[in-house]
């Protein structure tokens, strides 16, 4: 099975900007991994998003108050 082709340009990258080569298979096989994590994550695009009244703490705080108190 051939690798995917985010792997090559992606230890790459960590040599060039962390001065490190990928240590082992496992690492190299954790690359792999995150192409199908990246292509999970853009199916879900525009399926997700920020609430659209931010969150309070004192609001939170408050939630979970006991009544009894």
């Amino acid at each position: 099975m051939a690798e995917p082709k985010l792997v090559l340009p992606t230890m790459e990258a960590i040599t060039r900007w962390q001065g490190v080569p990928i240590p082992n298979a496992a690492a190299r096989h954790g690359l792999a991994d995150l192409e199908a994590l990246i292509a999970d994550l853009e199916k879900l695009r525009g399926e997700m998003g920020f609430e659209e009244e931010p969150a309070s703490f004192e609001a939170a705080l408050q939630a979970c108050k006991d009544p009894t108190a």
